[in-house]
């Protein structure tokens, strides 16, 4: 059997009190305890929310769920419906010229992801993104030379509502 004692803590009493108001909210005195008995606590969050996938798979790649494009000396469009998608990939830079990811209203745009190449600087990048995209907005993949170029792929995690795609 485990042994138990008194904790004297305002900071934690008012997170109990916010957190659990019919457990000693409206100024209603309580007293926090503690035990050293070990109590295992099986979280069924996952389960309650009618997944059993963890997180990180749920943004696995498949055959099915990539779209994959290369870039090079164009900008392209390459999400323009509403979600929240994964957008993942490589710039190679053999010259002069600037490859981009960014986001766009139509009227606004905002880069998200940038790589810049000089005449004497070869290299090489990865990136990695999760984007949102609200109704009228895009992500648009750039590079501004014919030696400077991406290959992007693309995959849908969850709808606008919230609702999670499978891979």
């Amino acid at each position: 059997m485990g042994q138990e004692f008194f904790i004297n803590s305002q900071g934690l009493e008012d997170k109990i009190r916010q957190l659990l108001p019919t457990q000693g909210g409206a100024g209603q005195n309580f007293d926090l305890s503690a035990n050293t008995q070990i109590i295992p606590i099986i979280d069924l969050t996952e389960s309650a929310e009618g997944s059993n996938l963890r997180q990180d798979l749920q943004t696995s790649l498949s055959l099915n769920s990539v779209t994959s494009t290369s870039v090079i000396n164009t900008a392209t469009t390459i999400i323009s419906n509403t979600g929240y998608f994964r957008v993942l990939g490589s710039v190679v830079l053999d010259g002069a010229g600037t490859c981009k990811i960014s986001v766009t209203d139509g009227v606004t745009t905002k880069i998200l992801f940038q790589q810049v190449g000089s005449a004497s600087v070869k290299d090489a990048k990865q990136f990695d993104l999760s984007v949102f995209l609200e109704a009228g907005h895009s992500v648009i993949a750039e590079s501004t030379s014919a030696v400077v170029g991406m290959q992007v792929v693309t995959r849908q995690i969850a709808t606008i509502l919230n609702e999670l795609v499978d891979p």
